[in-house]
């Protein structure tokens, strides 16, 4: 039988295996503007924050021999969607992602669907998909967090 309410509160944070930690991390912090609020060096990994959200990073064992995520044939992530508060700001934050070293536009910014929300899709350096969206239904919401 199916439980009336949910039996789960969310989204604790999500985990990215990633070829060079590094990378990434610079990805989140210096250009996203996150945080790293945790740091395991013997595994190693970064626990980076939004300070909504929360991704771990985890670098793996062997990058050189690390295969790189096919949406389309394998089980798993197939990308991670972050919300953006306005307008202008997925605009602007389109032209720093698309001026990253080493990211990979997908796409810009256009309608998701019929709309309203926007959106847009880049490989961050190491290769993981992320998506960037804003929609106008959520635009009070979002800028009230």
């Amino acid at each position: 039988m199916a439980a009336s309410t949910p039996a789960t509160a969310g989204i604790d944070h999500v985990g990215l295996s990633v070829r060079d930690l590094e990378s990434t991390r610079s990805f989140f912090c210096d250009c996203l503007g996150w945080s790293v609020v945790g740091e395991r060096p013997d595994y190693p990994a970064a626990f980076v924050s939004d300070g909504r959200q929360m991704v771990t990073l985890w670098q793996v064992e062997s990058p050189e021999r690390a295969t790189s995520f096919d949406r389309r044939a394998n089980i798993g992530l197939h990308h991670l969607a972050l919300a953006v508060a306005d307008r202008a700001g997925l605009d602007a934050l389109h032209q720093r992602v698309a001026a990253w070293p080493n990211v990979t536009v997908e796409f810009g910014p256009e309608l998701s669907g019929k709309g309203p929300k926007v959106h847009f899709m880049i490989r961050e350096p190491n290769g993981i998909r992320l998506e960037f969206a804003y929609n106008p239904r959520l635009e009070a919401t979002h800028k009230r967090q």
